[in-house]
């Protein structure tokens, strides 16, 4: 409903702008007392209408092997043969209310499309160890995912993507090369570097805003390096371990995301995820795939990632790369960098990036992925 100028006029506003007749003869006694009177319940009914388009909510389990992935799908009511999303997890998003999602909630059924988003393997309701799964290991997750949508009947089968932010993003262009059901990707913030020079990056913008000196970057460095160069099995894990200790005791190792203790290369999770190269992935990808970054990210290399996506762009027609005014690594424009890259404020991040929405609404529909088939 439109207000006039700006707002809601109210009693007095009312009594005084009545200057014509016919106004005064609304504005009656009667009329007045009704404005005063706090509505009823039955009355504020009178105000509210259907929406065009209602959404369903229901919930799902996801089987992948022994885990079961507990997740909501979300669909416009009486929709059939629809495209549809599968969500795969940022770092520190793994439940499916996280604000993250909730864009995807809302943009997506109101353009003709499903959404899917559940909780990362050993979150919320869905079971098995997070810290013991590899990249592939949560790709698969969303393939498992994808399959289950395949086989709804108000699903299109051959419209079944998946989207994901941050290491999420990294997660979308894998499953893309890992299934031949995926039938397109969005990566959202997903460095195309390892993920060691992207944490490297990370760090020392954060130390930086943080307003640390040089010499803190330099030891956060020499830190970092000393256990990656163990992980590639070029350097020494007692090496490495010192360099943590001497780290670990400064009041900007909380921001590191570091582990206390230097594991054992042949066990860890952290070996591995070095060793994936998202380029590599993402030159296995034969379906179209929308790259977007912001343009005030501290926690990807963007200049980066886009020159070496600009290196395969020949080979890859069907990618494109977008790069948001204003928008920073949550496709955020309003939150501070130093609540951008403060732990606590983690789980906070919700897109509110006008062109983000207005990029991913018009790729999906220009694939024609929203609307039935």
């Amino acid at each position: 409903m439109n207000e006039p100028l700006g707002g809601r006029l109210n009693r007095r506003d009312l009594i005084r702008t009545a200057g014509a007749p016919a106004a005064a003869m609304a504005l009656s006694a009667s009329g007045l007392e009704a404005l005063a009177a706090p509505p009823s319940p039955s009355e504020a009914d009178a105000w509210r209408a259907q929406p065009s388009r209602p959404v369903l909510r229901e919930d799902k389990v996801v089987p992948n092997g022994a885990v079961r992935l507990g997740g909501t799908l979300f669909l416009p009511e009486g929709g059939r043969r629809l495209g549809a999303v599968v969500a795969l997890h940022g770092a520190s998003s793994p439940l499916r209310a996280s604000p993250l999602y909730r864009h995807l909630t809302e943009i997506l059924p109101a353009l003709g499309m499903a959404v899917f988003i559940y909780d990362r393997r050993g979150s919320g309701q869905s079971n098995g160890d997070r810290g013991a799964a590899s990249f592939d290991d949560l790709a698969d997750d969303g393939i498992a995912a994808v399959e289950m949508l395949r086989r709804d009947p108000r699903i299109d089968p051959e419209r079944i993507g998946v989207w994901g932010l941050s290491q999420g993003g990294w997660l979308s262009v894998l499953a893309a090369s890992r299934s031949p059901h995926v039938r397109f990707a969005v990566a959202v913030s997903a460095p195309v570097v390892t993920a060691d020079v992207q944490m490297l990056f990370s760090s020392t913008n954060t130390l930086r805003v943080f307003g640390y000196s040089q010499a803190d970057i330099d030891q956060m460095t020499a830190a970092r390096r000393a256990v990656d160069d163990y992980m590639r099995g070029t350097g020494d894990r007692a090496a490495a371990q010192r360099a943590v200790d001497a780290a670990k005791g400064r009041p900007w190792f909380r921001y590191l995301y570091m582990g206390e203790t230097v594991r054992d290369r042949e066990v860890s999770q952290w070996r591995r995820e070095i060793e994936h190269d998202p380029l590599a992935a993402l030159q296995k990808v034969k379906v179209p795939i929308l790259v977007m970054y912001g343009a005030t990210d501290p926690v990807v290399p963007v200049a980066i990632s886009v020159e070496r996506l600009a290196r395969i762009a020949p080979r890859h027609p069907h990618m494109r790369v977008v790069v948001i005014a204003g928008a920073d690594h949550g496709m955020q424009t309003d939150m501070p960098p130093r609540d951008l890259l403060d732990p606590a404020h983690a789980d906070d991040e919700r897109p509110n990036s006008a062109e983000y929405f207005a990029v991913l609404a018009q790729w999906l529909a220009t694939r024609r992925l929203t609307g039935p088939a």
